[in-house]
This record gives structure tokens, C-alpha cells and sequence, in this order.
């Protein structure tokens, strides 16, 4: 007597279903990510600011006035591109004080619409005054 193979494997239907699984999943998993990645890239934006106002504080015990131009803190550049190349900063001189801006370059630009630009001044003042600067 012949005996007839049984084949083993996966229905279509355990396959769809497996399928649309792995699809919410990244559906969900994806957008979370790009603001993870997003917020991780702004703090470069910040280290750099904050590290920036130091220097133009130090710049103003040596001269008593503020540099208009990055170069003249010891920058590369004016403006200044940070080094993964996610934001550019500049300085404003205003009203005897100083105000730094980074501001996001593709691809930061597009993934973190809601912060595409950081200031900070000489007194320490954070702009925007929203959850930009807290994350």
C-alpha cells in the first residue's frame, strides 16, 4: 500500500495573518523612532549652543564686547555647522548682548518640525521656551 506524502509548511492564511502582525508592529514602531532619533539629534544642537555662549563669555572677559563672528571664538566656521552636520549656528549681536540660533539642516529639518530652530542668549535665556530644550 502507497501511502500519500503530507506536506508540512505554513497556510496562506497563517501567513497573511503573520504578516499583518509585523506590519502594525512597524507601524507603530517606526514613527517612535524617528522622534527618538529626532530628539537624540537636537542635544547636539544644544551641547554645541551652550558650549558656544561659554566661549562667547570667555571671548568677553578678554575684550569686553561680543564676537559678531563664530571665527573669532576659535570656530571653523561662520556659521558654525555642527559636527554631524545636522544644524547650523549663528550668532546676532543685539542690545550689547549676543544671541545664538541653531538652525536644522536636512534631514533633521523634515524629521523634528516641531523644533527647527534653538536660540540661546548671553544671559541664558532658551528659545522656543517649549519641550525643545527639556528632551
Amino acid at each position: 500500500m502507497v501511502k500519500a506524502n503530507k506536506f508540512s509548511g505554513f497556510t496562506l492564511v497563517e501567513l497573511l495573518i503573520t504578516v499583518a502582525i509585523v506590519a502594525i508592529l512597524a507601524s507603530v514602531a517606526l514613527p517612535a523612532y524617528t522622534d527618538f532619533v529626532a530628539r537624540s539629534n537636537r542635544t547636539e544642537a544644544q551641547r554645541e549652543l551652550l558650549r558656544i555662549a561659554n566661549l562667547q563669555e570667555q571671548y568677553y572677559v578678554d575684550t569686553r564686547s561680543y564676537a559678531n563672528d563664530l571665527t573669532k571664538l576659535g570656530l571653523n566656521k561662520n556659521p558654525f555647522i555642527t559636527e554631524k552636520g545636522y544644524y547650523s549656528i549663528a550668532v546676532k549681536l543685539e542690545n550689547g548682548g549676543f544671541v545664538l540660533t541653531a538652525t536644522a539642516l536636512e534631514p533633521q529639518k523634515s524629521n523634528d518640525s516641531s523644533c527647527p530652530t534653538l536660540s540661546v542668549s548671553e544671559t541664558g535665556k532658551k528659545l522656543p521656551a517649549t519641550l525643545c530644550w527639556e528632551k
